[in-house]
């Protein structure tokens, strides 16, 4: 477990990069294409694990009853708001 998150914390990173330089660099075209494409890769895999990583949350949040309890990451921000309302 521990190298797939190192390999998603190396993609993440060569994504910012990649970001960085598209916004900041005034790259020729085919440089910026290869960049953007390499942009796009990076992208869907980090999306792969943390969609991996959201169903791994969402089995560990069953209950003793094997029902799933598939709660949102930002329950605490909704129960907050829910405060707020009263």
């Amino acid at each position: 477990m521990a190298s797939q998150s190192n390999e998603f914390e190396k993609s993440f990173q060569q994504l910012e990069e990649i970001v960085k330089r598209l916004e900041g660099e005034n790259l020729p075209l085919d440089e910026a294409l290869q960049l953007f494409e390499e942009g796009i890769r990076l992208s869907r895999f980090c999306n792969q694990k943390l969609e991996e990583v959201e169903k791994k949350i969402e089995l560990i949040l069953a209950d003793a009853k094997g029902q799933p309890r598939v709660q949102p990451f930002e329950a605490e921000d909704e129960e907050e708001s829910d405060d707020r309302d009263d």
